[in-house]
């Protein structure tokens, strides 16, 4: 029998750790399965879709998370709920599915981070929907940092949350103004992110002012974010947790497939030493 076939896409793709952390999870639960990466620009997305319908599942990555809906022909509870997606099954129709908010609110849970209270979310792109939407489920108030010149987007993000939780309380503000104490603050936006790891997008002041802090980005492993926070004694977890999460929640909706903590653990561990490997010298291979 032919191997399933499996991609992930995007635009630019890079270099991506989703080929190198689902292998790896393919191999735990003993599936012959081939995982590629797609590069696949915005105005390409309509015309690829039809070779990505012949493919077992693949996932969805920026900028496409929002832009594959309409070629799908149903999305999950998950995928309406936060208004993007990140996993498609391909079965007699193409699923929509998103494993964000699931890897997220884990990936807090196995840090010991508690989602409640007043929570900063820095930045209102993709990947600051699941973010929101998974804080709202908590109860949580919500203030989005954004840029100046953002604020109709973040307007239209608030209305969309209000939508299904009504009663949540949620504020805009630039990042120069945030001045306010926080139960948690996440950074959702590419701040920091490789190759320009010198950069924080709140300020050690801001920072000292909230009681735990996750950033999103897992390359670098600890972003000068997450340094400033351990610096001052702020509970702080990275990115390539959720990452992980979020991948091993695919295959359970692609095969029912199930992982036990030891095995998400040490597919964290080598992913981070892959990473590491991968960009030794501040090189990529």
């Amino acid at each position: 029998m032919s191997n399933k076939k499996y991609s992930v896409i995007g635009h630019p793709i890079g270099h991506t750790m989703s080929p190198f952390i689902h292998g790896r999870l393919f191999q735990i639960s003993g599936v012959n399965a081939e995982y590629t990466k797609s590069d696949i620009a915005p105005e390409e997305l309509k015309e690829e879709f039809g070779n990505l319908s012949l493919l077992n599942g693949f996932n969805v990555t920026i900028p496409h998370k929002q832009a594959i809906i309409p070629l799908l022909d149903e999305l999950d509870k998950s995928a309406e709920l936060c208004g993007a997606v990140n996993t498609v099954a391909i079965g007699e129709k193409a699923t929509g599915y998103n494993t964000d908010k699931y890897g997220f609110m884990t990936a807090l849970s196995r840090a010991n981070i508690s989602l409640s209270g007043n929570v900063l979310i820095c930045g209102i792109g993709g990947a600051s929907r699941a973010v929101a939407f998974a804080a709202a489920e908590k109860g949580c108030k919500m203030t989005f940092g954004i840029r100046k010149g953002s604020e109709d987007k973040a307007k239209a993000l608030c209305d969309e949350i209000h939508t299904h939780f009504s009663e949540i309380e949620i504020e805009i503000i630039s990042y120069d103004e945030i001045s306010g104490e926080y139960d948690l603050a996440v950074n959702a936006t590419p701040v920091g992110m490789y190759p320009n790891t010198e950069k924080s997008v709140l300020t050690e002041e801001q920072i000292c002012r909230c009681k735990a802090v996750y950033d999103l980005i897992y390359n670098p492993e600890e972003t000068e974010f997450l340094r400033l926070a351990r610096k001052n004694g702020i509970k702080s977890d990275g990115g390539m947790s959720m990452l992980v999460l979020q991948a091993a929640k695919a295959h359970e909706i692609w095969y029912d497939a199930k992982f036990d903590d030891r095995q998400i653990d040490r597919i964290i561990k080598d992913a981070s030493s892959e990473l590491s490997v991968v960009f030794k010298g501040g090189d990529e291979a």
